[in-house]
């Protein structure tokens, strides 16, 4: 992993001292990927770095470092959530807002599990926000994976059939919304599980601040057809 972040800022001041920070910190320990991975080695940077009350830039640093090999900030939430119990409430407390600041209208920045896609322009006017489609099965049962960027959700809208038909969510990346017509809404995270059963009006979409991607299965049915409805507003949405 190559650092010169040593010898930019000290490296007038303690040579020594950045020089093992670039070449042997993250030049040698930082490097060996056959031994953990970069994102293992960013969790158990920013656990240590927690553990110890350090909140300044250098956990900033490595909280970014960490978004950008994979944690996502669901998993990052549920780090800090579960080591609170450990190195104290206070100092768990504390890295919150920075894991706000830092995955601030976080994009996509992996592939999602079953790939991104192409830009789903052919229903782009059923959606608020941009969204994508990869579809991975056409012979027997339709499956896709469906991706939004932060603040994407599609229109309302209703799985018609005479028989059978729905459809199937399964979430797989980020954090999303599932809402039915005068129902609670549901937050989704990967794992989750959504059967959304024929002629019930709904919307599924991602948080303001997480992108989100599930694998849409289109349950067979006898007369289905899907009818798109009005948008979601962004009073409706903003005020989940």
């Amino acid at each position: 992993m190559k650092q010169t972040a040593g010898r930019n800022g000290l490296g007038d001041l303690a040579p020594k001292f950045a020089e093992l920070n670039d070449d042997v910190l993250f030049g040698e320990v930082w490097s060996r990927v056959d031994k953990l991975s970069l994102k293992d080695r960013c969790i158990i940077t920013v656990v240590a770095l927690v553990s110890k009350g350090i909140s300044d830039n250098s956990l900033k640093y490595h909280l970014t470092n960490a978004k950008n090999h994979g944690v996502s900030k669901v998993e990052m939430v549920e780090i800090i959530t579960h080591i609170a119990f450990y190195i104290g409430w206070p100092n768990a407390w504390a890295v919150f807002p920075m894991i706000r600041e830092v995955y601030d209208n976080e994009k996509i920045y992996k592939e999602p599990m079953f790939g991104l896609g192409k830009p789903n322009d052919a229903y782009k006017e059923y959606f608020v926000g941009q969204s994508y489609l990869n579809p991975l099965n056409k012979d027997g049962i339709f499956i896709a994976n469906v991706t939004f960027e932060p603040g994407c959700r599609n229109n309302y809208h209703i799985h018609h059939a005479t028989k059978g038909g729905g459809q199937i969510l399964l979430c797989t990346d980020g954090e999303g919304w599932y809402k039915e017509e005068n129902k609670k809404i549901r937050k989704l995270m990967p794992g989750d599980v959504v059967y959304i059963a024929p002629n019930v009006k709904h919307w599924h979409g991602a948080t303001k601040d997480s992108w989100f991607s599930h694998l849409s299965i289109e349950v067979p049915g006898e007369d289905t057809s899907n009818e798109w409805l009005e948008k979601v507003s962004d009073e409706e949405y903003n005020a989940l």
